[in-house]
């Protein structure tokens, strides 16, 4: 990947934190309490001390399907696969309505996918930590129902939800081996999904405690899942993070699509790696209650998706107002709106920010070409120069008590962990297997006292430079919205809490894939949804990963 000198050192600041730092902190700022999550996601990618899952029985994963697949076999494989790679939600309808294809050979591609590819062979990318047992037969009941009105397109799609997600009759880990045990009940977006008829395929792989853990992992590690690989280069491309398993999974065709989750950067920087569509939205639009927590200040679900109207679909389908959420932002709008008009809309008269420093970067140069060409105005800006103080430390003071909340809340009496001091504990009793690459974020998370005031001033100022970061030159310049490249300006949207989204913008001379992020105001979901259709039916850069055809 290439980043800008800004970020990289920001990222070796990090890498090079002298161990000091994790004795107990006073409430000041250093020059390190800048980087973000972004920043730890986009590390250069690194070799590996493990692949595999040590804890995943692959035998038992596939066990409830065995008889269940019997009669799907590889001809039947090939003679769908025309139908159903790289299909979009409404084309897959299409098919069904017309009798083409069923939700039941749908689901059954998916899973033949996913046993073919994703682990313990040569192309293995070990996206995918466990299975629903029942999507078979929930698919089967989805071709037989009625409708006595038309039920929303992502009835019956099969969905793979990040594994921080709580999910009924399936274990929620964060990818740590102490949420091994952790039964729990459907998150709000779960409800959600499955009141619209979504049909919940599995769970996806992820950087462990949504990559807020270990500090010197690589993108994709978890020891409950082992290492996510991207599609588009395996053991060479870095994935991205924390939501690797959900971008793999949806690049390689392993689902109709997947949600993730974000903090800063968790689901733009997988995304654009993975050559996927992923939108990041207002902090409080879509739910978080039932999701292991960073931050409740800033985290956030999101879909990603093949395609930008499967991304609105996916949206449309989460949506919706949450008491239990203290964020929860109450929408006057009816399911509908996210899909409605997205492709009637151009980018003529459209204006947007390009940061003056990324113009080096051939694709971000070709991706501004191909708005103008729809009759886009882009203006070049030199961006706001305004830090994030404390930013390490607003995550540090939020997930220590946040995340004893989520336990006390959601797990089971199987999980005996109560907050991150017992994880540290519990991870030591076998060091090798539950943190090969060390815990040094959550013993960071112990060393810092900062108090609840330190804590409510550190939102109060990250949140109004972030705003100040986009709206000063938005303002300005008249402009609608911010053009960027993969998760470059995630930190600064995540504490602003501005929806983006990443869409294909092409590959990098090492076929890395890289996107071009649209980064909006408030509420402007629709509007970013709308540019990025715009600029990927304009530009369609999206090109399978060639080894999973």
């Amino acid at each position: 990947m290439r980043f800008s000198i800004f970020f990289l050192l920001l990222v070796f600041v990090f890498s090079c934190k002298n161990p000091k730092t994790e004795s107990p902190k006073t409430e000041t700022s250093t020059k390190e309490d800048t980087v973000t999550v972004a920043d730890i996601s986009a590390k250069d990618f690194r070799e590996f001390k493990i692949l595999d899952s040590k804890y995943i029985n692959v035998s038992e994963l596939w066990k409830p399907f065995n008889s269940q697949l019997e009669d799907f076999t590889e001809e039947a494989y090939n003679d769908l696969k025309p139908l159903i790679l790289e299909t979009n939600i409404p084309k897959l309808q299409k098919l069904i309505s017309e009798e083409k294809l069923s939700y039941e050979l749908l689901t059954k591609f998916y899973l033949y996918r996913i046993r073919k590819f994703d682990r313990e062979n040569d192309l293995s990318l070990n996206s995918v930590i466990s299975l629903n047992p029942n999507a078979i037969k929930e698919a089967i009941k989805a071709d037989n129902t009625d409708f006595e009105v038309e039920p929303h397109p992502i009835f019956g799609m099969p969905i793979l939800l990040k594994d921080n997600i709580n999910t009924s009759g399936m274990l929620t880990t964060a990818g740590a081996v102490a949420l091994q045990k952790n039964y729990t009940e459907d998150a709000f977006i779960v409800r959600q999904l499955k009141s619209k008829g979504a049909l919940i395929l599995g769970k996806a792989n992820l950087s462990e405690w949504a990559y807020f853990f270990c500090g010197d992992c690589p993108s994709g590690y978890s020891a409950i899942g082992g290492q996510t690989l991207n599609p588009y280069g395996r053991r060479v491309i870095d994935t991205g993070g924390s939501s690797s398993g959900s971008s793999v999974s949806v690049a390689a065709n392993f689902c109709a699509a997947a949600v993730g989750s974000e903090t800063s950067g968790s689901i733009l920087s997988p995304s654009s790696q993975n050559s996927t569509v992923g939108l990041k939205p207002t902090i409080g639009l879509l739910s978080r209650s039932g999701i292991v927590p960073i931050s409740t200040t800033l985290d956030t679900p999101g879909p990603i998706t093949k395609n930008v109207i499967d991304n609105a679909i996916m949206l449309d389908a989460m949506f919706g107002q949450d008491i239990e959420d203290t964020k929860s932002i109450y929408a006057i709008w009816e399911t509908g709106f996210y899909i409605k008009e997205i492709v009637e809309n151009d980018l003529k008269g459209k204006r947007f920010g390009a940061a003056k420093r990324l113009m080096e970067d051939t694709l971000y140069v070709n991706a501004i070409k191909v708005l103008k060409e729809q009759g886009a105005e882009v203006v070049e800006i030199e961006e706001t120069e305004i830090g994030l103080p404390n930013f390490l430390r607003l995550l540090n003071l939020d997930m220590k008590k946040d995340l004893p909340q989520y336990l006390s809340k959601h797990k089971n009496d199987l999980v005996k962990v109560k907050s991150v001091a017992d994880v540290i504990e519990f991870n030591k009793k076998d060091s090798l297997k539950m943190m090969p690459y060390g815990q040094k974020l959550f013993n960071g998370i112990m060393a810092d006292e900062g108090t609840d005031d330190f804590l409510l001033k550190i939102k109060d100022t990250l949140h109004n430079n972030g705003k100040k970061y986009f709206d000063l030159p938005m303002d300005a310049n008249q402009l609608d919205g911010f053009l960027s490249i993969n998760n470059y300006h995630a930190g600064f949207a995540a504490v602003a809490e501005y929806p983006a989204i990443t869409v294909p913008m092409g590959y990098a001379e090492n076929g890395a894939p890289k996107g071009l992020t649209f980064i909006g105001r408030r509420l402007q979901e629709k509007f970013l949804l709308q540019w990025a259709f715009a600029y990927e039916q304009a530009s369609k850069m999206r090109v399978a990963p060639k080894n999973y055809n």
